[in-house]
C-alpha cells in the first residue's frame, strides 16, 4: 500500500522546488533563493521548513551549528497529492469530469493523446487481471 498523498499549500510548493534543486540545502540558502519572488525573511522560511519537516515533506537533520534539509517527497509524490486533493475537493471524488475538464482546457497534440489513449489501454487491460 503506497503512503497517502502529501497535500502542500502554494507557499509549501516554493519551498520545495528550491528544495529540489539545491538539496542538500540550509534555510538561508533557501531564503536566499527565494527572496527576490517572495520577499520572505529567514524566520518566514525557516518556520515553514520546520512546518513540512513536522508534515512528513523534508527532514531536517543538525551538522554541527547548522540544519540541513532534504526532501522526504518526490515531485511525483507530490503531484499525486495536488491531484487527489482536486479530485476530492474541486469535483467530488469524480475522475470523468476532472479529466473532462483537463481535455476541453489543454491543447494536447497527437503524441500527447496518442500516450493517454495507451495509459488508458494500459489500465484497462491491469483491472481485467
Amino acid at each position: 500500500m503506497s503512503k497517502s498523498p502529501t497535500e502542500l499549500t502554494e507557499a509549501e510548493w516554493s519551498i520545495i522546488k528550491a528544495v529540489w534543486d539545491a538539496e542538500p540545502c540550509t534555510a538561508p540558502a533557501i531564503q536566499e533563493k527565494l527572496f527576490k519572488s517572495t520577499g520572505w525573511h529567514y524566520s518566514t522560511v525557516r518556520t515553514m521548513m520546520d512546518r513540512m519537516v513536522a508534515k512528513g515533506a523534508l527532514k531536517a537533520k543538525k551538522e554541527g551549528k547548522l540544519t540541513v534539509y532534504r526532501s522526504v517527497v518526490t515531485r511525483a509524490e507530490a503531484q499525486r497529492g495536488e491531484l487527489v486533493y482536486a479530485l476530492k475537493h474541486i469535483f467530488n471524488g469524480a475522475l470523468t469530469p476532472m479529466v473532462q475538464c483537463l481535455l476541453e482546457n489543454q491543447d494536447l497534440d497527437e503524441n500527447e493523446l496518442a500516450s493517454l489513449e495507451a495509459l488508458i489501454k494500459a489500465k484497462k487491460k491491469s483491472a481485467k487481471k
